[in-house]
């Protein structure tokens, strides 16, 4: 359960950095994305889910 915690907290890191260091192009992104479609935004989703997934199994197998 400890991982999940670590997990969730280098989310916020990762994330936070991006807005604290491109505020104006974080803004153009999420314009993009409220004009994809939803079917574009959910295989988007489900990619970065099975990269992730795929990530984690490779660095601790």
């Amino acid at each position: 359960m400890d991982a999940f915690w670590v997990a969730c907290g280098l989310v916020l890191v990762i994330e936070g950095l991006a807005y604290a260091a491109f505020p104006q192009g974080m803004r153009r992104m999420m314009q993009t994305a409220l004009e994809l479609p939803a079917g574009t935004l959910r295989m988007g989703g489900l990619l970065a889910a099975i990269v992730g997934v795929a990530l984690v199994w490779l660095v601790r197998g």
